[in-house]
């Protein structure tokens, strides 16, 4: 840790009203993203995707389960893969509690993944979440929201990811997230999806982490995130 200035009591509360201000700007700032976010322009969905869930197969406007919104994280978990991503399960540590109060605003959230729906029930199992996992396996689901790659776009070097051609890529499955809404019509639109360090603002544990001495502390880690964990595994 690196040294730090100490202060008398004064100083230290000047200093934190000086933080304090930029702190306000960040948060107005945040507030006029949001709105921004909220007023994109909708594409409506019209393709059929179906997904295997608990409740047998479902359609999309099926997931809403009677609500108007819905929010998806795309769960990293390819198909040929025993457990689900390490740090897509650390997003999901924070999204479980979330699930009972979002549906109290007229939000459903659910994960979904290809695997199929045996492995994503017994890796929730494992890691004691009670949300809703369906599978995408056997639709276009996950690619048509750029999430998962065929080996043939692996092996060719580009794929469309975050809204850029990215290079390099180290697997089919990169992780996301898409909202949608539903009419009264029963008709379903894409209203958002964010990718990468867009999702980054949903882990509240890098928030805490964001506020102490160290902060992240992963500088010295071959990449970001290196140090997460399976729950059961830390």
């Amino acid at each position: 840790m690196n040294a730090r200035r100490i202060v008398s009591h004064d100083d230290w509360i000047s200093a934190r009203k000086e933080l304090l201000a930029q702190e306000k700007q960040f948060t107005r700032l945040r507030d006029q993203l949001s709105r921004s976010i909220r007023d994109l322009p909708w594409e409506r969905i019209d393709k059929d995707y179906v997904f295997d869930g608990p409740r047998g197969r479902e359609t999309l406007a099926e997931l809403f389960d009677g609500r108007r919104q819905l929010v998806v994280y795309h769960f990293m978990f390819d198909p040929a893969w025993e457990e689900g991503c390490r740090i897509c399960s650390f997003m999901a540590d924070h999204l479980a509690p979330l699930v009972v109060h979002l549906g109290e605003r007229d939000v459903t959230m659910l994960v979904c993944s290809r695997a199929p729906l045996a492995k994503l029930e017994a890796f929730r199992r494992r890691m004691g979440w009670d949300f809703k996992w369906v599978s995408s396996a056997g639709s276009d689901f996950s690619r048509d929201f750029r999430v998962s790659f065929t080996e043939e776009q692996i092996d060719a070097g580009e794929v469309e990811y975050n809204y850029r051609k990215e290079r390099g890529i180290p697997g089919t499955e990169l992780p996301g997230m898409s909202v949608f809404a539903r009419n009264g019509a029963g008709e379903v639109f894409h209203t958002y999806s964010t990718y990468a360090r867009g999702l980054e603002t949903f882990l509240g544990a890098y928030r805490f982490l964001d506020i102490v001495p160290r902060g992240r502390d992963e500088d010295d880690l071959a990449f970001t995130m290196q140090w997460i964990r399976h729950r059961d595994r830390y």
